[in-house]
């Protein structure tokens, strides 16, 4: 039984919803709930309703770990019951902010008209949100580059970019201040951290938020078939494109033991409530290579909101940390009840949407080992557009050479190119203890047509993705050589493959 309703702030004010079906997202409450007998607020735009084109996007104030969080979200795929004990911030909250400043509008609006970074509008409202979050988070004028991934989850057919690139500089650095009250914003959050678990249910759905490992573990043996749910950002869409009813949610946003990163002599652990984009960035200090698929992964309001361990759990045959994380030799932690395991990896998908979990169990970290000395690694996504894709092939390698230029360890593995994430052992065989060459190379290129035999889809041929594996494969050979041998294999076109 509901013991209250799911509580945040929202205008200033502290919100309390009771009759709302626990899979409504944020959007529709915005844009259709009766709140005091009216609609919320309609500035919030829906465009794909799939956290692709950022018309949504919104910010969310928390508190994490004892600090407080300000970040972009998609409305469009977060779950409105995953509000609870945050602050909402919608394009007219900084209207409000700016009034209280004594200014008409807040500096991001005022420099998206004053640098024309509107045109017919649609996109403006999330655009202006994605620039809050980096006005509430950069101190000082930003780079392009910075700029470019607070808005790589924002699309826009009209402006060019350019125009809303300059607003984003010049807004921090050309306006009067206009920010959040952080100290007061703290202390009402705090005020909410106090609440009891909430235990909402509402039209035959339930939604429980644990707020320690303890109850999560209960919760979760005794609704062994409740659906965890942390970011939304995949689970998300089997509510608003697949129509899928989900009778019961357990939301793991909520535990403190889960939100940890932890380092040791030997390894770091992420817990399964980490979002993405913290994960990544402890990740690429250990692993610098990888920067630049952290950079690719996912919009910032996805990253912000997905988490690492909810990526692994997903089992996407085209997720993106799984190959390198099998690369690199990641194993998980499993919990069921008071009981953890451990296991690689690379032994945890059984098949296309099956894994090793058991009736009640849930991983509760992922554990990457350090770098071994001498490891060479990297990663490689292929995809139809540089940012916010989902690839077609993503492949992963790692190697250790001995003072002979011989293989002394060696992990390949790929996405897309199967049912699973999985590792290419036929192609690894090959290579260990031979001497790294082209040759040997080459003879592991053929082997992956052994390890695999892809399917054709709407991303990619068979003929493509096997193609493009093989020269990830030789990218990397290249990568690593002093002098480049001549280039043997060329990536073809979709078109070339057919």
């Amino acid at each position: 039984m509901t013991t209250r309703g799911i509580t945040f702030y929202f205008r200033g004010l502290r919100t309390e919803v009771r009759d709302a079906p626990p899979t409504m997202t944020v959007l529709q409450f915005l844009r259709e709930y009766q709140h005091d007998g009216k609609l919320a607020a309609t500035g919030t735009k829906e465009g794909c309703a799939e956290g692709d084109c950022g018309a949504c996007t919104v910010v969310l104030a928390e508190l994490r770990n004892g600090r407080l969080q300000v970040h972009s979200v998609n409305a469009c795929i977060q779950f409105l019951p995953t509000l609870d004990r945050k602050a909402l911030f919608t394009v007219e909250d900084l209207r409000i902010l700016a009034e209280s400043a004594g200014s008409p509008c807040h500096p991001v609006q005022q420099a998206m008209v004053d640098h024309h970074g509107s045109q017919c509008g649609f996109c403006t409202p999330g655009f202006v949100m994605s620039l809050f979050s980096l006005y509430e988070n950069e101190t000082q004028a930003p780079t392009r580059d910075t700029v470019m991934n607070y808005v790589s989850g924002n699309l826009c057919r009209c402006t060019g970019y350019r125009p809303i690139v300059d607003a984003a500089q010049a807004a921090i650095a050309d306006y009067p201040q206009v920010a959040l009250n952080r100290a007061q914003l703290v202390a009402d959050l705090q005020l909410l951290a106090d609440l009891p678990e909430l235990d909402y249910e509402y039209g035959g759905g339930l939604f429980y938020a644990p707020t320690s490992l303890p109850q999560l573990a209960a919760r979760k043996q005794a609704h062994p078939q409740a659906r965890l749910l942390s970011g939304g950002t995949d689970v998300g869409l089997w509510v608003t494109k697949q129509s899928r009813v989900l009778p019961a949610l357990i939301y793991i946003g909520q535990v403190t033991e889960l939100q940890k990163i932890q380092e040791n002599d030997t390894e770091l652990v992420i817990g399964a409530g980490v979002s993405l984009r913290q994960a990544w960035q402890v990740i690429v200090r250990h692993y610098p290579q990888l920067a630049t698929l952290a950079r690719r992964f996912a919009s910032m309001p996805i990253q912000n909101a997905g988490t690492l361990v909810g990526n692994i759990a997903n089992g996407s045959p085209i997720g993106d940390s799984m190959p390198i994380l099998m690369a690199i030799d990641a194993s998980l932690d499993l919990q069921c009840g008071d009981t953890v395991r451990q296991l690689p990896l690379v032994e945890f998908y059984l098949g296309y949407q099956r894994n090793a979990l058991v009736d009640g169990e849930f991983i509760k970290a992922v554990r990457i080992p350090w770098p071994l000395p001498g490891l060479r690694y990297g990663s490689d996504k292929i995809a139809k557009r540089y940012e916010q894709d989902i690839s077609a092939v993503c492949a992963a390698f790692s190697l250790i050479l001995d003072e002979h230029n011989r293989i002394t360890h060696i992990r390949i593995a790929y996405g897309g190119m199967a049912a699973i994430p999985k590792r290419a052992h036929k192609a690894e065989a090959v290579l260990l203890g031979a001497t790294w060459t082209s040759a040997v190379i080459e003879a592991a290129q053929h082997a992956l047509t052994e390890d695999f035999q892809p399917l054709s889809d709407a991303r990619a041929s068979s003929g493509y993705r096997l193609q493009v594996a093989q020269n990830a494969l030789w990218r990397f050979y290249l990568s690593q050589q002093q002098e480049h041998e001549p280039l043997s294999v060329f990536a073809l076109s979709e078109e070339e493959c057919r």
